[in-house]
């Protein structure tokens, strides 16, 4: 370690280092004392502030803190605009919230940053699907509008890197080796999940969470949580079901799937009133909701 144990560039590299062990709550640690450093001195550049919230980010998105991963890509967007490593990050976030239009616009707007990046190009695969099935033909009218990247904004993040495609800063700013780790766990972990979702549409539930257990051992995904619980409910599993609903709760705690499955089964192990609290909590974001309303009505009657 250079001299100086306690200065910013240290505190990064070790915070580096904490990333590359796996060690994602240390190393997140380790980013902010650094931020907090700099920002006390006054004397920040935006680049250096913008760097290590999109490391922090990362750490986050690792733990499956996916709306602290959101708020820290979004600070680094602030700092520095269209970099493409928070909108990557932000991009997987939103994903593992399923919230979908903002995932899509983040990697929209990757590609016009980079058009070379190819988890952009799977992203915007996965969201195209995701949201026809969601919304319908018309689903991209309900798309929120998705900026225009300037030419010298992709001039700027295009220029030839040791970093990964499209890398937002110069090769000693960023965590090395931690881009293609996070983008290796993070596809893997999504494979799995696809595989877990096709075997779901055949009826073969019990292979389908093997796949999901993996996934989850390399990407702690909300989707995958209400996926993996949805299996369980087959399987007539409930306290496992309603283990993973809680799991998701955790990352998301307004999820709609989450609720809604874990009172049905809150219900079959005949937990009634916990299972009327989460149908209440749902019904507090979509009162509309058909299939909520209709367990409520089953519940009351129980």
């Amino acid at each position: 370690m250079a001299a100086s144990p306690g200065s910013p560039g240290a505190l990064r590299r070790a915070g580096n280092e904490e990333f590359r062990r796996g060690q994602y709550g240390p190393a997140a640690e380790l980013y902010s004392r650094a931020l907090a450093q700099l920002e006390a001195a006054g004397d920040a550049s935006a680049e250096e502030r913008s760097v290590l919230l999109a490391n922090r980010a990362a750490c986050h998105l690792k733990d499956g803190a996916c709306s602290l991963c959101v708020a820290d890509c979004t600070s680094a967007l602030e700092l520095v605009p269209f970099g493409i490593k928070p909108l990557l990050r932000r991009a997987a976030a939103y994903e593992a919230l399923e919230r979908y239009s903002l995932a899509y616009v983040d990697y929209k707007t990757a590609l016009q940053v980079d058009c070379s990046v190819q988890a952009a190009h799977d992203g915007v695969n996965r969201m195209t699907k995701a949201l026809l099935e969601k919304d319908g033909v018309n689903w991209r009218q309900k798309l929120p509008p998705i900026p225009t990247v300037p030419v010298s904004a992709q001039t700027r993040w295009s220029a030839p890197s040791a970093q990964a495609p499209g890398a937002n800063t110069p090769p000693a700013a960023a965590p090395r080796g931690e881009g293609d780790k996070t983008a290796a766990g993070m596809e893997r972990a999504r494979v799995l999940k696809e595989e877990g979702n096709e075997l779901v549409k055949k009826g073969n539930h019990k292979k389908a969470v093997e796949k999901y257990t993996e996934s989850l051992k390399l990407n702690k995904e909300c989707a995958t949580y209400t996926n993996r619980a949805l299996c369980y409910l087959s399987l007539k599993q409930y306290k496992e079901a309603a283990q993973d609903c809680t799991e998701a709760l955790k990352l998301d705690p307004k999820n709609v799937k989450a609720l809604y499955r874990r009172a049905q089964a809150l219900k079959e192990l005949k937990d009634y009133k916990s299972s009327i609290a989460d149908i209440k909590s749902l019904l507090k974001t979509e009162p509309k909701n058909t299939a909520a309303l209709r367990l409520l009505q089953e519940l009351n009657r129980a």
